[in-house]
């Protein structure tokens, strides 16, 4: 791995930190928790096989990571966010206005959201229509959208335990939730028609904005303690499961084959997640990884571009690799994305 020549940016940070003593020397990375066990062995790894210090990884949540990581160039500010969902519009947009316009997307591989419970409770095999009638503030029942009764899991769905309906998911910051939100919840309202409702009688001057409020309207939650947002690491929401033993907890689903011993994993439309149904696309709640890389970062953070391109080695995010004992999928394109980090390429398409 070559050494890369000091961008204009670069040099500015540089010469911002000249006065310093000591520039830092630590790769500093925070954002999801979903990539967060992934990226902790990563750094492990990196510090044990290459001459720099182990790159320090914090969690936090996907959302709170970009903001971090948008917060502008310089030393006082992280190298890399982890995220398990594509950075958005606005958030380029902040980065840009912060002064951080080159950004390289790293796409590490593919997660699966799992549903899992106590592994001494009831077994589920779910549908997204199970979520949305579960956790909805509101759903259709006779062409009306009514605060929702449901109480337990079998006014659910007959075929379900007298369970109490107890769900532990992700807090707003966090990508997996966005997922959850637009490929069970939403997916859920679509199935019962409650969507198709909720269009009909939406407010809005287009036909975007009409479809935007009902979506908006089929992902609200209910806030009556039957579901909690939990914004630490999927640690905490073990841990609520511990404590209630009706919990049903979303993970990613590294967390849950690394807890096998503590919880119990539900099908979802009637697929097991697996590394296998992940890759195949045959599970229905799958989404890519990703981690961004400040290019102007690059010459100045020792060991960032190393820690990057080490990340996505075959030998690490490969399907034989590590990562993959830990529930990531490989990505069958990784080579393509291995190129573009060695060349550099931001996501403007610069290089």
């Amino acid at each position: 791995m070559s050494f890369v020549k000091l961008t204009a940016s670069a040099l500015t940070i540089a010469a911002a930190t000249a006065t310093a003593a000591t520039a830092r020397d630590q790769v500093q990375v925070a954002g999801s928790s979903t990539v967060l066990p992934y990226a902790s062995i990563v750094a492990e790894a990196f510090g044990e096989n290459f001459d720099f210090p182990t790159p320090v990884v914090e969690s936090g949540g996907s959302s709170a990571g970009l903001k971090r990581f948008c917060e502008g160039v310089g030393e006082n500010t992280i190298d890399v966010a982890n995220a398990s969902r594509a950075i958005k519009e606005k958030e380029i947009k902040a980065c840009a206005e912060a002064g951080v316009t080159d950004i390289i997307e790293v796409r590490i591989g593919y997660d699966g959201i799992v549903f899992a419970s106590d592994i001494n409770g009831n077994e589920f095999a779910y549908t997204p229509t199970d979520w949305f009638l579960a956790l909805s503030d509101e759903i259709l029942v006779d062409g009306k959208m009514v605060p929702n009764p449901n109480k337990t899991w079998a006014d659910v769905n007959p075929a379900f335990p007298a369970q109490n309906i107890q769900a532990f998911i992700p807090g707003t910051k966090h990508g997996t939730r966005e997922v959850f939100e637009d490929k069970v919840i939403l997916a859920g309202c679509e199935a019962t028609g409650a969507f198709e409702h909720l269009l009909a009688h939406a407010e809005g001057d287009t036909a975007k904005a009409q479809k935007k409020a009902a979506e908006k309207a089929c992902i609200s939650l209910r806030t009556d303690g039957v579901s909690v947002d939990i914004d630490g690491d999927y640690t905490e929401t073990l841990a609520r499961i511990e404590s209630n033993k009706d919990g049903i907890g979303v993970f990613g689903l590294a967390f849950y084959e690394n807890n096998t011993d503590k919880l119990q994993v539900a099908t979802m439309s009637g697929i097991v997640p697996s590394t296998e149904s992940i890759s195949t696309g045959e599970y229905p709640v799958s989404r890519p990884l990703f981690f961004y890389v400040k290019k102007a970062h690059i010459g100045v953070i020792p060991g960032l571009k190393e820690y990057a391109e080490f990340f996505i080695s075959d030998e690490v995010a490969g399907p034989d690799g590590p990562l993959s004992e830990y529930g990531l999928v490989a990505d069958p394109e990784l080579s393509e994305t291995q190129d573009a980090v060695a060349n550099e390429a931001t996501m403007g398409g610069n290089s």
